[in-house]
């Protein structure tokens, strides 16, 4: 199988430009730049499909060999699909934004330039652990004081009747 090198060539230059128009601050190049992303994605899976062939259709005189596969069709028909709904709801963003605020471009908020602003390394988070961190006091285990302080103890006999009535 060989790749024609024109489908190559023009489907390098839509991933390049898509990439470079994602980059953008403008919702419509962003937009325009997924829309040539999905085509060089449909470019490819169709240069994957090889050759043209025969329907798929199973005939006993046709060599295997001569058939088309049609999986790489049905997945260019899922991307247009999905390619379509992602514009329809890139154009609603568009659209929403430009009746709220009357721009195209996206701005720097505010509390994300703060928060990039400040640095990584905080005093209270970044410090040393002791290596004992309960706020009980821990006392060594010799081995006299091995057994349990409830263990010799005597029991506690209830002298009220459990249940029942009187």
């Amino acid at each position: 199988m060989s790749i024609n090198l024109t489908l190559l060539i023009i489907m390098g230059v839509l991933y390049a430009c898509g990439i470079y128009l994602i980059l953008e601050r403008s919702l419509t190049r962003v937009l325009l730049g997924l829309m040539l992303l999905a085509n060089a994605t449909n470019i490819l899976i169709l240069s994957t499909g090889g050759y043209a062939g025969l329907a798929p259709l199973y005939s006993k005189e046709t060599n295997p060999e001569a058939y088309s596969d049609p999986l790489p069709q049905a997945l260019i028909l899922t991307s247009i699909v999905i390619s379509f709904a992602v514009t329809a709801f890139m154009l609603g963003i568009i659209y929403r934004t430009w009746v709220l605020a009357r721009q195209d471009e996206i701005q720097d908020d505010l509390e994300d330039v703060r928060v990039a602003k400040t640095p990584s390394f905080d005093a209270e988070d970044d410090a040393i652990v002791p290596l004992e961190t309960s706020e009980f006091a821990v006392t060594p285990i010799t081995t006299t004081d091995r057994s349990h302080p409830e263990a010799t103890e005597k029991p506690h006999t209830s002298t009220t009747q459990e249940g029942g009535s009187a």
